[in-house]
């Protein structure tokens, strides 16, 4: 349809169409009347890079051919999008096909998700359909027969979704063997991001994605199971490097898609794309915990929590302005973490103390303590159960308990849910929504000048190498215009994100690690986190001494184990670090406990572990707790009180 002025705009009228398709630009409905769709329209946009939509569209045709589907691929219009068209013999439920774009976009980041997204009104411009910009939607390859006589049964479509989900999921590697590092990551000799730890074998999945050729599937989704499997196995980035020239699953380190097929990448770029991905990698393992088992009730329980997050987010991003006023941007962060969290644990109501928040969305502990209350206030989640001695508090996304009270997902039988799709949607929002936590948890966007201050921070983690719109952004992050405008212009002037004809995309001339090391604030979040680890290991010494003095009586009380000295099944109140300081007169000396912890330990000693956890959905093999979630957390008002009149360090 056209506005008042003439100009074509991107809505349709809901009118029935006569002997002839119209003039200007009109499209089809997806679905029918009882919400189940009839056809598929993966819609793969340019948004201004012109190699996107290509490189995604190699991606999709190879799974619709691997899977055995016709599809038929046009191009949308003059800006070189793609429509990739599927018609379906019998019809699908939305569920399904919900399920089926939200993978596809995981692995095709230029697929628009609208037209697939909602059966009522999800509609694209049909094989001859004008562009409101000039030209028609042109069949390039597959037959018309796919959209006029449809052979793709509802089965296959499933069998599909089944398919991505073993990819999407298979992109997580299991690692059993150590628990996720804490605390800033390390780098090596050449500044690469690395995970501690005796390097093993690569897992099965990312060894054989190492010694094959991209066929079908996308060579970036290749390269990326490779390098995660290598993360989680210990390697180094060198380690990957001095395999480029040879390894087959490398190719797209070493090559480009084009038009006339994939052309050699220069050594400087290839160089450049490994190092940015092999960083992104050691980050996504670093903060992703996974367990391989065989709990029947993984995927159904993966899937309900899932779907509780993605509408918990879906609500947040419709109320986009709550995030931009006071102290907004901070609780967005806090709601992020917490629903990450929550997905981890396949559960609603999370353990989490204030300081583990605040390392995770890069704000401060107290910044993170009343962004908690906020949130608990206006109902975006509760306060479940109080820190009770080294346990933390306890927090619900679920204050209205929808999880418990609202039985699975009915589904008929003939809609059953593709297997491993409640496993890969899981896969999908933690990729998702932990590069974002990760990408606005730096020193840049920290909250003290010369930094750029949250808001800042979450308005970059929303832009990537894809051109978006000042009013995208803007409409994203809730900031009006011209708050919007004047953040980019900050965050451009930090160069960090640049402006291009088609929008605001990420610099590629320098990072965020560069723009806080010219402000000089780099290392802030790092401080932030050894400060917290000693304070930590403080309160944890001192809970070891308060447990020990309240003990029953021992004969032989004087004799403790001393530091490093701990007996095989030590006593209640035994500690690492041996028996508290104290003064002359007996009273506990807490700033010899902090210089012992700061000094001689640098805050990293190992205290005794917590029981393992078996309750509830900890159960499950398939997900193991991390052990930041049962570190000592928040002094309740008695504890803060004896604290305070013993001089105790100061602890929120």
């Amino acid at each position: 349809m056209a506005d008042a002025y003439g100009t074509v705009l991107n809505r349709y009228l809901d009118r029935e169409l006569r002997d002839q398709a119209p003039e200007r630009p009109w499209a089809m409905y997806l679905a029918g009347t009882d919400q189940r769709f009839r056809f598929l329209a993966f819609d793969l946009d340019a948004h201004g890079d012109a190699a996107a939509p290509l490189r995604d569209l190699d991606v999709l045709t190879g799974h619709l051919v691997d899977a055995g589907v016709p599809h038929l691929v046009c191009e949308s219009g003059p800006a070189g999008g793609r429509h990739v068209w599927v018609g379906l013999a019998e019809s699908v439920d939305a569920a399904t096909v919900a399920t089926l774009n939200r993978l596809v976009k995981h692995l095709c980041p230029s697929l628009d998700l609208s037209p697939l997204s909602n059966p009522v009104t999800g509609c694209v411009r049909p094989p001859g359909a004008p562009h409101r910009d000039g030209g028609v939607s042109t069949p390039i390859t597959g037959a018309l027969d796919v959209l006029t006589a449809p052979q793709t049964s509802a089965e296959a479509i499933r069998g599909l979704v089944t398919r991505l989900a073993a990819l999407v999921d298979d992109a997580e590697p299991a690692d059993t063997e150590q628990e996720r590092p804490s605390g800033p990551l390390p780098v090596d000799q050449h500044r690469r991001l690395y995970l501690p730890g005796q390097r093993r074998e690569l897992p099965a999945v990312s060894a054989a994605a190492l010694r094959e050729l991209p066929a079908g599937a996308d060579a970036s989704a290749q390269l990326w199971r490779v390098l995660i499997g290598a993360a989680s196995a210990r390697w180094h980035h060198a380690d990957v490097a001095a395999l480029v020239d040879d390894a087959k699953g490398l190719e797209h380190v070493r090559t480009r898609t084009t038009p006339r097929g994939r052309t050699p990448r220069p050594r400087r770029e290839q160089a450049a794309i490994l190092a940015r991905q092999w960083d992104k990698a050691v980050r996504y393992v670093a903060t992703s915990s996974r367990q391989i088992g065989d709990d029947p009730t993984f995927d159904r329980r993966a899937d309900r929590i899932a779907a509780h997050v993605r509408d918990v987010q879906e609500h947040a991003d419709a109320a986009a302005g709550r995030w931009t006023r006071g102290g907004g941007p901070a609780d967005r962060r806090i709601l992020d973490v917490l629903c990450v969290i929550a997905v981890h644990a396949l559960r609603g109501t999370v353990e989490a103390d204030t300081r583990r928040l605040a390392l995770l969305a890069g704000v401060g502990r107290e910044t993170a303590r009343t962004a908690l209350l906020r949130l608990a206030e206006d109902g975006w989640i509760a306060h479940a159960a109080a820190a009770e001695g080294p346990r933390g508090a306890q927090w619900t996304i679920d204050p209205k308990n929808v999880l418990h009270s609202s039985p699975d997902h009915a589904r008929s039988q003939a809609d059953p849910r593709p297997p491993g799709a409640g496993a890969a949607e899981r896969t999908q929002l933690l990729t998702t929504i932990t590069a974002r936590m990760t990408d606005a948890a730096h020193d840049l966007f920290t909250s003290t000048r010369p930094a750029l201050g949250h808001l800042a921070g979450n308005i970059y983690a929303r832009t990537d190498h894809s051109p978006a719109t000042l009013d995208d952004l803007a409409r994203i992050v809730g900031a009006g215009l011209v708050r919007t405008a004047r953040l980019l212009d900050r965050l451009a002037y930090a160069g960090v994100v640049e402006p291009t004809p088609a929008g605001w995309v990420r610099s590629s001339r320098s990072t965020v690690d560069a723009a806080a090391e010219r402000f000089a604030i780099a290392g802030r979040l790092d401080a932030r986190a050894a400060r917290y680890r000693v304070e930590r290991e403080v309160w944890a010494w001192w809970k070891a001494e308060e447990t020990w003095m309240h003990a029953p009586r021992r004969s032989d009380a004087s004799r403790r184990p001393a530091r490093g000295q701990l007996s095989l099944v030590p006593e209640d109140g035994t500690h690492a670090y041996g028996p508290h300081p104290r003064h002359k007169d007996g009273r506990l000396n807490f700033a010899e406990a902090r210089r012992v912890v700061e000094h001689e330990r640098a805050g990293t000693a190992a205290r005794e572990s917590a029981p393992e956890r078996v309750d509830g959905d900890l159960r499950s093999s398939n997900f193991v707790e991390p052990a930041a979630t049962v570190e000592p957390v928040e002094l309740d008002d008695t504890d803060r009180m004896l604290a305070r009149l013993l001089g105790a360090v100061r602890i929120a």
